[in-house]
């Protein structure tokens, strides 16, 4: 009997696939196969420790500006990873790396304060909400890439890294609303 494994695609358009099935077509890239899950599970466990240490913040900056908590979540993963003192190469910082302008609009002080971060970042995704409406794809595309580049391009941007993090955001999402209880999942 053949062990179980997890397959990794990548897509022709860039998403990645991860799923039970080997599948034989060309046009997807196997990327890795986990037959050891140990790993897997070291780093679910490792991402659940981190996210407790946030919860309290996120719940609370979810039902103060009423944006999903599953949205939240995976806009810090896909962002930091959970990691309060990140900083990317754009000078983006904390936890939903923020740019230090977005950081001065909402009163944010320590970008790294993880209390400070959430809530602006939480603010910021509220605004783009009501900016864009119900079409996230441009929420998220203005939160990488900015709202001048998602007017500019009168909706997402053709940057293979902003797709990316769209793509990225919503299976985040996926994955963080499949274990919310009902009662989140109402928000």
């Amino acid at each position: 009997m053949q062990a179980a494994a997890v397959y990794e695609y990548a897509l022709p358009d860039g998403r990645r696939l991860i799923t039970d099935q080997a599948r034989y077509d060309t046009t997807y890239t196997l990327i890795r196969v986990i037959r050891d899950f140990g790993d897997f599970d070291d780093n679910s466990r490792k991402l659940t420790t981190k996210l407790q240490k946030f919860e309290a913040l996120i719940r609370a900056a979810s039902l103060r500006h009423q944006v999903e908590s599953a949205l939240i979540k995976a806009v810090i993963h896909a962002e930091s990873h959970f990691d309060p003192a990140a900083v990317s190469h754009s000078g983006a910082s904390g936890l939903m790396q923020l740019m230090p302008q977005t950081a001065a609009r909402y009163g944010v002080h320590d970008l790294h304060d993880p209390a400070q971060n959430i809530e602006a970042g939480t603010r910021h995704l509220r605004y783009l909400l009501d900016r864009f409406g119900a079409q996230l794809h441009h929420v998220l595309a203005a939160y990488n890439a900015g709202e001048k580049a998602v007017d500019t391009h009168n909706g997402v941007p053709p940057y293979g890294e902003t797709r990316r993090y769209i793509e990225k955001v919503l299976d985040y999402r996926a994955w963080y609303r499949s274990r919310q209880s009902p009662i989140e999942q109402e928000m």
